[in-house]
């Protein structure tokens, strides 16, 4: 591990590159894990394309809900790809460097697709809100050029903020360490190696979290509390089920998503655990993505059938 530094004017020592520690603390199951994140990798990558693959091929399923399934599948691919190649790379080169440029490039790319799946798990509950609560009205109001909207501002509304974080973050100085205690740039492993107090920073993270993550979550629980009073009083079981079964996996993604991640960030920097933060931060980055196209391809029918029909015409 090379360590370069570089002496500010005030003969404080000013990091220039980060050493990412990961799992180094492992030595023996090294090449375990190697093979392991290399599987998970391998099935996000295939999982999550085959849902965008059948959702463009297949017509029965050229349907809003699963537009924005297709694009929450892109998304998850981007996601995994910010932090699970480049750890990867150090678990086979044991080579754990990566630059200041590198970090705040992986932190802002993490941020900024995190923003993304927090909005856009917020417009596939106003899909389903509007078609269980609404619908006589969703071929109108959730017509494809709506639909287009409502995905671009979830790719693109997070990015000013987390772009402008990640700036704020890395016009900090950094001393006397260089070791990140992680397997990617993560905010608070991060904050814990800036010289002086980070308060106002700290702050800044829960305000911006706020923003685009508590939000996005109370709304959620809001469309899914008027779907669950609407589907409760639906006249047939079969109904209900059938509506039940629409919302259960998104549902499920949400709790496992929000429920990890507000774990992660909303705890003071002070009270951070590194094994902690870094078996979260694999549930969230990592475990939930691998699991989303099972999630959703077993839990619904339509998907199942589609790609019944897939490996039939292969």
């Amino acid at each position: 591990m090379k360590l370069e530094e570089v002496e500010a004017e005030d003969n404080v020592s000013t990091v220039v590159q980060f050493v990412l520690l990961g799992f180094s603390e492992l030595p023996s199951i090294q090449g375990f894990l190697s093979g392991l994140f290399s599987i998970i990798y391998m099935v996000v990558l295939i999982g999550n394309s085959l849902i965008v693959i059948i959702t463009r091929l297949d017509p029965a399923l050229h349907k809003p809900m699963y537009f924005f399934l297709a694009n929450f599948s892109v998304l998850e691919i981007c996601y995994v790809s910010v932090t699970l190649p480049r750890m990867l790379a150090s678990l086979w080169t044991l080579d754990r460097s990566i630059s200041l440029l590198g970090c705040a490039t992986q932190l802002c790319f993490f941020l900024v697709l995190g923003t993304t799946e927090c909005f856009l798990l917020v417009v596939m509950s106003y899909d389903r809100y509007v078609a269980i609560c609404k619908p006589l009205h969703y071929p109108l109001v959730m017509n494809s050029r709506k639909c287009h909207q409502l995905a671009a501002g979830a790719w693109l509304g997070g990015m000013p903020v987390q772009i402008g974080q990640t700036w704020q973050i890395f016009s900090l100085h950094f001393c006397h360490s260089n070791q990140i205690n992680h397997f990617f740039c993560d905010i608070p492993p991060i904050l814990k190696l800036a010289c002086g107090d980070t308060l106002v920073h700290e702050m800044s993270v829960y305000v911006v979290v706020v923003l685009v993550a508590a939000v996005p979550f109370v709304l959620i629980l809001a469309s899914y509390s008027k779907i669950i009073g609407t589907i409760l009083r639906l006249p047939t079981a079969q109904g209900r089920t059938k509506a039940f079964s629409t919302c259960s996996s998104h549902l499920l993604v949400v709790v496992l998503f929000f429920g990890s991640a507000s774990i992660t960030y909303f705890r003071p920097t002070s009270s951070h655990s590194a094994g902690t933060d870094k078996l979260l931060s694999l549930f969230y980055t990592i475990v939930t993505p691998m699991f989303n196209p099972v999630i959703y391809s077993l839990r619904n029918q339509d998907v199942l059938a589609a790609l019944r029909r897939f490996w039939l015409k292969i």
